[in-house]
């Protein structure tokens, strides 16, 4: 019996240590082997014991795999400890099903030991609607890896956040992390004594403190449990269903950081509840005002807010607000009688920056039935400023499309005079005594040209060609036409970083856009003096506001151009981009320098800005993106390729432009060429003419812009029957005007007006010989 029991001994403290299910299998197990001993069948006994043994092979199996399961949590547990364990946050780790099975010293020290509890059980009562926020996280981290959420708590707010971990095996890290200590959520729920709750971004009930339950008398579960005569409403009277009657009361909401909504309740002020002091710790702005303005009480976020004393009562409303387009006393009045009741935009008259305000005044009786005024103030100044930013890039994009406009109608006629004047120079030599008058039309249309090309570069309309580039060589370059342009009186200061980032820009136009500032400081400094041209990398690590613009974060070469000149008025600076503007005397600028910088710039997707003091000086900064390529890859100096010899053609073209002198200027140098000319005056009757079948065509040349059917539309339809015709397309607009249209037709060009006879020949012949 003893020796039965010293065998048996050791598979007994087996037993204890497994688990329910695995035990069954192992009392089953041994059952079956001592059952074999007894069995008086050899072959009833030996299949007994096989089964037992199994079984017991089985448990065995089972609890090795048990402790290679603990030993990989438990490396797991230590890993998670090496980041967590002296985290200030409380840390936990669970199953897929929520079951804790790690905790840092910082959650035991809160929460208590919660090792086996599920998290559900440990957070319960911490937030609202804990099981949704669990769940919802938990499947946002299953997802994407990882998921957070700000809640409102009885103190306060806590980002939640969960993390996917654990190669093997789906679990969870979860962290909590208390807001109001870091001060990112104003103020706690419960460290103010007014009633207060906390909105989701959405409208849905999270939050309700201490103060507000006492004065309603429950603890509610939605939003119209509290207040009985929705929608909120800033700064009104609002009726909240009280214990025994309806409380009226004041409400203030405050948008926090993340979008939710802090809304306080306010009851109204009698000699038993409340004071303006307890409003101090509200982040809503508040004052108190008599119907004829004087302002009678205050909070603290009013007195910052509007740059107030202490004791502002000595104060009328409008020595702290201004810009109405009224009298205040006038405005406070009217609201006291019940005449007006909509919110204005004021501007703060105390503080040194600019501060905007949305102000709405609110008539209430006090208890001696006396009228007054209580005010909500609410920042508005971003506000205001992206509404400056929005009026401002309508007015230059209203100005942009109608200087591309009248680019466009220019282009047109500049093409007909120039190409014209072309055709009477082939007919004439140096020796006529028209040649002479000719050779001026024809110098006055390209200088027409180039001042179109201009209002161009200012709507953005123009046709780019970047390249990338180093900006330090451009400027070497660039520097000895400039040292010319600035004259004996004024010096050329030009320096740069040692490793400039290589930028892409079209370098021509860049070029352009240099010496336009140059020539500008060169006229404001009439008595001589320094201009300063540097380059340097600039890194931003945010995003810059400057002026109107935003300057998004990035890697940037900053282009500086300063003189020492007269300097722009304040008044003056919001203009001096806008095409034709200039504060030169008539005849000596187009007032098209500035606006072509700014449109190239634009284009190029950088940034330009001004900074000018009266009699000090101007300094212009430019902004251009770096383009990640290695040095290697920066372009070297252009290789000029040798002119085409036009020569003699043999083909049909059919050409198609609605202003006849345009037409009638390609048609005849297309004849001199030796090309068939066949011309339509609009779509539709080029496609007529493509009905007969038997017509020979090999190129289409068209306008893109014509009334009725455009350029490229027509082509397709044309090409649907004649798949190998080539097309070259002219235009007064950019080619970027319709580059999506042209990349969807195969084997054609652009050629941007105003070309001259050899450039339309020269494209013409390009495309028959490709």
């Amino acid at each position: 019996m003893n020796s039965a029991v010293m065998s048996v001994g050791p598979l007994g403290r087996l037993g204890q240590r497994l688990s329910p299910f695995t035990k069954g299998f192992f009392v089953l197990g041994v059952a079956l082997c001592g059952v074999a001993l007894f069995v008086p069948d050899a072959q009833w006994g030996l299949l007994s014991f096989v089964c037992g043994a199994v079984l017991l092979w089985v448990v065995l199996i089972l609890r090795l795999l048990n402790a290679r399961e603990r030993r990989k949590r438990r490396i797991f547990h230590n890993t998670i400890a090496t980041f967590v364990a002296h985290d200030a946050a409380p840390s936990f780790t669970t199953d897929a099903d929520g079951k804790i099975d790690y905790e840092n010293a910082s959650a035991v020290s809160r929460f208590g030991s919660c090792a086996g509890k599920s998290m559900l059980t440990t957070v319960e009562g911490l937030f609202a609607a804990p099981a949704a926020t669990l769940s919802r996280l938990q499947n946002h981290a299953h997802t994407k890896g990882a998921a957070s959420e700000d809640v409102a708590t009885r103190t306060g707010h806590m980002r939640l956040s969960v993390h996917l971990v654990g190669a093997d095996s789906e679990r969870y890290l979860w962290r909590l992390e208390d807001l109001t200590e870091r001060g990112e959520h104003g103020v706690g729920g419960e460290a103010v004594s007014l009633p207060m709750l906390v909105l989701s971004a959405k409208g849905k009930l999270l939050f309700t403190n201490a103060a507000l339950h006492r004065l309603i008398g429950h603890r509610p579960k939605s939003l119209d449990r509290i207040v009985t005569d929705l929608p909120l409403r800033n700064g009104d009277l609002h009726l909240l269903s009280g214990k025994s009657a309806p409380i009226s009361a004041r409400v203030a909401q405050y948008e926090t950081p993340t979008g939710r909504h802090e809304v306080y309740f306010l009851p109204e002020l009698t000699p038993q509840v409340g004071a303006w002091t307890d409003f101090d710790a509200l982040p809503v702005a508040l004052l108190k005002v008599s119907a004829g303005g004087v302002i009678l009480e205050s909070n603290r976020s009013a007195r910052e807010l509007l740059a107030m004393p202490a004791d502002p009562r000595a104060l009328n409303l409008g020595d702290v607000i201004e810009g109405l387009g009224r009298s205040v006393d006038e405005w406070a009045g009217d609201v006291a009688q019940g005449r007006m009741h909509k919110p204005e935009f004021v501007r703060a008259s105390r503080p040194e920056k600019d501060t905007f305000l949305q102000i709405s005044l609110t008539r209430v009786e006090n208890e001696d039935g006396n009228v007054e005024l209580v005010s909500v103030l609410t920042d508005a100044t971003q506000l205001k400023a992206l509404e400056a930013q929005f009026v401002q890039s309508q007015k230059m994009q209203a100005i942009g499309q109608l200087a591309g406009g009248v680019a466009h109608d220019f282009n047109n006629l500049l093409t007909a005079i120039s190409g014209h004047c072309d055709l009477l120079l082939l007919r004439h030599d140096s020796s006529d005594p028209e040649y002479g008058d000719l050779v001026q039309i024809h110098q006055n249309a390209n200088r027409a040209a180039a001042l179109v090309g201009q209002l161009l570069a200012f709507s953005r309309k123009q046709t780019l060609k970047p390249e990338v580039i180093n900006l330090r060589d451009t400027l070497s370059d660039l520097t000895h036409l400039l040292n010319r342009l600035v004259g004996e009186k004024i010096s050329l200061a030009v320096s740069h970083d040692d490793d400039l980032r290589p930028i892409r820009v079209d370098k021509r136009q860049l070029e352009q856009v240099i010496m336009n500032l140059v020539v500008n400081a060169r006229d404001a400094m009439p008595g001589g003096g320094e201009i300063a041209i540097s380059s340097r990398n600039a890194v931003l690590n945010e995003s810059l506001m400057k002026g109107r613009a935003t300057v998004p974060a990035g890697d940037y070469v900053l282009i500086s151009v300063s003189d020492q000149g007269t300097g722009i008025p304040k008044e003056q600076l919001q203009q001096i981009f806008e095409p034709f503007y200039t504060t030169k005397r008539t005849g000596e600028g187009t007032g098209l320098g500035l606006s072509t910088a700014y449109g190239i710039i634009k284009q190029t997707g950088g940034f330009i800005f001004v900074d000018s003091a009266v009699g000090v000086g101007t300094k212009f900064s430019i902004y251009l993106p770096t383009h990640a390529v290695s040095s290697e890859e920066v372009a070297k100096a252009a290789v000029t390729t040798p002119k085409r010899v036009v020569e003699r053609g043999d083909g049909v073209v059919l050409l198609v432009e609605d202003e006849a002198p345009v037409r009638a200027f390609a048609a005849r140098a297309l004849k001199l060429r030796g090309y068939t000319v066949l011309e339509a005056e609009c779509a539709e009757d080029a496609l007529e003419l493509l009905e007969d079948e038997s017509l020979q065509v090999d190129l289409f040349l068209s306008d893109v812009i014509m009334p009725g059917m455009d350029g490229p539309t027509w082509v397709t339809q044309a090409r649907e029957a004649r798949p190998d015709v080539k097309v070259v397309f002219v235009s007064g607009y950019a080619e970027d005007h319709f580059s999506d249209q042209q990349a969807r037709i195969p084997n054609s060009v652009f050629l941007q007006k105003p070309f001259s006879l050899s450039e339309l020949t020269e494209v013409v012949q390009a495309q028959f010989e490709d």
